[in-house]
């Protein structure tokens, strides 16, 4: 009978043979690398097995009611499904090809369609850390001007990125958040992470995403659709990890 060390262990190995096997051969990939390294947490760190804990240092606690806080701020809000990922077309605003940060593949629309569509609708973005990689023209077609100061009162649990970093939360969190946990919300976040990049203006179809086309009306009724579905899964893992440092306050 396996361990459950070693059950972690395939369960990962599974998850990064992918891109294990193009770090090894130095090919990039614009949807998975993300993962890797916009969040942190290393392969060999997410391998790792470890159980939950209920023991806090005192040095980490303000750490954890700061991440604790936001996670119950943010699932007390009402979920908002009307962004449309147009975050992602904001970080591409009135630049050219040289300029973009996936500069080897193609954009799917001209930059005057992009400018035209972000103009056009009403750009929502409150999750800080999309924002910031807004391109500066960009910046003011936000309704919202979300900084670091309020996350707290900003973020909101239909947005992609905030639950995306319940992935963050989790390793940031730890060891008080056990490996299975970190795992879900790993699976999670690489899950949105497609979505995130399928509705973006960039033409990644020689990888196998078909475009979600946020800007038809079908598109946006699809990426609307799956994002309430990743708010609905991404709401019992927020609950469990505030869950899990309530416990270690009471301990």
């Amino acid at each position: 009978m396996q361990s459950e060390a070693e059950k972690h262990e395939r369960r990962v190995d599974a998850l990064l043979h992918g891109h294990l096997e193009r770090r090894r051969r130095g090919v990039k990939h614009p949807v998975e690398d993300f993962l890797f390294t916009y969040y942190s947490h290393r392969p060999a760190q997410l391998r790792k097995w470890r159980p939950d804990t209920t023991g806090i240092r005192p040095e980490h606690r303000a750490r954890a009611q700061w991440i604790r806080d936001l996670l119950a701020n943010t699932a007390k809000r009402p979920p908002h499904l009307g962004c449309f990922g147009l975050h992602e077309w904001a970080m591409v605003y009135r630049l050219d090809q040289r300029e973009v940060r996936h500069t080897a593949w193609p954009l799917r629309l001209s930059q005057p369609e992009i400018a035209r569509l972000l103009e056009e609708r009403q750009v929502r973005c409150s999750h800080f850390d999309a924002f910031r990689f807004f391109t500066p023209p960009a910046r003011s077609l936000n309704l919202l001007q979300p900084t670091r100061d309020t996350q707290h009162d900003l973020e909101q649990p239909g947005c992609l990125h905030a639950n995306m970093d319940l992935y963050k939360w989790s390793f940031k969190l730890a060891p008080l958040v056990g490996s299975p946990t970190v795992v879900d919300c790993f699976e999670l976040a690489r899950d949105i992470r497609t979505l995130d990049m399928r509705a973006s203006p960039y033409d990644l179809r020689d990888l196998g995403y078909e475009p979600v086309r946020i800007e038809t009306p079908a598109g946006r009724a699809e990426y609307t659709a799956a994002q309430k579905a990743f708010a609905d899964r991404a709401a019992p893992l927020r609950e469990r990890l505030i869950a899990i440092v309530d416990r270690a306050f009471t301990a």
